[in-house]
């Protein structure tokens, strides 16, 4: 039997926040399974918890950043890597393995590195000694694959519109052909139009590459376009999971069921 590309259970998460750093718990008693190849989506309001479950599901814990993620119940394993008990070098093996997206990720881009130099960075960071030639057709694949023109790589972040950073971004989270993609809003506030060619790009890319993936948004439309499956996480907890319609159709908690009134207004 496979192993899931992800399996959650009972898992309970927290951050430290204000002046005393006191822990405020984000995700409480959750499970989920992905499986390999699979799309999970998950939706919520803000402070429902799930940019924090996407940081640890990519590894950021505090075990591996500054004021990272804390796991304080349950069990969490990414790509059969036991995320609470990672030491240096398994952050190593699951940053290699998980292609992760922040929220807004084109800004978290260097701006003294030029486009083909940022989607690069993932492959030195694996081998230093990384054939500089062969970098460059793997980048310049990587842009392509988001449907960037080759003219891009020379350029710097600053010379790009926001959509374009974005798609910077995503190419540099697959450059390394991973196992799993995180991806945290990809969209946020970028214009409409820009937008589903965004999510066309990487559903394409998904499709195409078969990897699993956990994305994570705020709006439905997004959701259809990237998933059949989705997760429905309000307050720290998840109150709907299962087939995009099959939770709509059904909903069994308020906020589902807002969800599922705001969906057929915009059908």
């Amino acid at each position: 039997m496979t192993e899931p590309a992800v399996r959650a259970r009972d898992l309970t998460l927290r951050y430290r926040s204000g002046v005393a750093r006191r822990p405020v718990a984000a995700v409480t008693g959750l499970s989920l399974d992905i499986a390999p190849g699979e799309t999970l989506a998950v939706i919520g309001d803000a402070g429902s918890g799930k940019s924090t479950l996407a940081r640890a599901i990519a590894g950021y814990t505090s075990r591996s950043v500054d004021r990272g993620v804390e796991i304080a119940g349950g069990s969490l394993e990414v790509l059969g890597i036991d995320v609470r008990r990672l030491r240096r070098h398994g952050d190593d093996e699951l940053a290699l393995r998980v292609g992760y997206v922040p929220q807004d990720a084109g800004t978290v881009l260097d701006p003294h590195l030029t486009v083909g130099e940022n989607v690069a960075v993932p492959l030195f960071q694996r081998d230093k000694a990384f054939p500089k030639k062969r970098a460059g057709g793997i980048v310049a694949e990587a842009i392509d694959a988001m449907h960037l023109t080759l003219a891009t790589i020379p350029k710097y972040p600053h010379e790009l519109s926001r959509g374009q950073r974005q798609r910077v971004a995503i190419a540099r989270a697959l450059v390394l052909d991973p196992d799993l993609l995180v991806a945290d809003e990809a969209t946020a506030g970028i214009d409409a139009t820009v937008r589903g060619t965004i999510l066309s790009h990487l559903a394409e890319v998904q499709r195409r590459r078969g990897f699993a993936a956990f994305i994570v948004s705020s709006e439905i439309g997004e959701v259809r376009r990237l998933s059949r499956r989705l997760a429905v996480l309000h307050r720290g907890t998840i109150v709907g999971m299962g087939s995009i319609d099959d939770v709509l159709d059904d909903p069994s908690h308020p906020y589902v069921d807002r969800l599922a009134q705001l969906a057929r207004a915009r059908a």
